[in-house]
């Protein structure tokens, strides 16, 4: 987002839901502060950081993880009909005169239902509106399986839990699948700041900010997205990227 920013196009984030099923620690919240509150000032600030210029939430509620009551409950994002979310999605497409839009993979990433939501709700909103190019953002699950084992000794002494993403099939996709790779290594402090701005979702001590740069760096130095219908790039090594890559060649 950062470096759609600055490369000059005009940069718009939609959020499906608040995010009111997620947990903090108590006394994390102010007296008589909801967390939805909290979350929405956090996406406002991740989003001045990253160069947004305009923030829309489509106002469904947070689905909690996947097999929890609350995907079934009534209002949340996972039981919006598709057309119904694409249809509010449309609209704004059509106002900005969207020329690419990113949406997540189809299992969103790790498996969370609104952004199995949200890939379903971006794809059909495309579809009615023409969008022109449409990326699907993912995990490289080779790349990060290769710097996990590179750093687990370093992560072990520094006491960071590391996600257990050989065992987890939801985790990401194999590079064979992984069409486009942007770096973004210039925007690496800009990322960890938006990051930061999560306070809520996002802790020091996590995984996501507690590892060393150079595992950063590889984790994050690379924005990987999937465009139906084109072939792979045959991603390898850890190179993994046309540093010449951007989602609005060609417009």
């Amino acid at each position: 987002m950062r470096k759609a920013y600055e490369d000059g196009h005009r940069v718009v984030l939609v959020v499906a839901t608040r995010g009111e099923e997620g947990e903090v620690p108590d006394g994390f919240l102010a007296e008589g502060e909801q967390l939805w509150q909290r979350r929405v000032a956090e996406t406002h600030a991740a989003a001045e950081i990253l160069g947004a210029h305009r923030v829309e939430f489509l106002g469904y509620n947070d689905s909690g993880m996947m097999g929890e009551p609350s995907n079934d409950a009534p209002g949340s994002f996972w039981t919006t009909p598709v057309e119904e979310a694409a249809a509010k999605l449309a609209d704004i497409l059509r106002e900005e005169r969207a020329d690419v839009l990113t949406i997540y993979d189809d299992n969103g990433g790790y498996g969370h239902p609104d952004h199995i939501q949200v890939h379903r709700v971006g794809a059909r909103a495309a579809e009615l509106v023409g969008t022109p190019k449409v990326y699907q953002s993912t995990i490289n699950r080779d790349r990060m399986l290769r710097t996990m084992a590179a750093f687990a000794e370093q992560a072990a002494a520094a006491g960071v839990e590391l996600p257990d993403v050989e065992s987890d099939a939801s985790f990401g996709k194999p590079e064979s699948e992984i069409t486009t790779g942007i770096d973004v290594t210039p925007y690496l402090e800009v990322k960890r700041a938006a990051m930061r701005a999560h306070a809520s979702q996002i802790s020091e001590q996590s995984f996501f900010l507690s590892m060393p740069d150079e595992a950063f760096r590889l984790t994050f130095g690379t924005e990987w997205f999937i465009r139906p219908g084109e072939e792979s790039v045959g991603l390898g090594g850890d190179s993994g990227t046309d540093p010449s890559a951007d989602l609005f060649a060609g417009l």
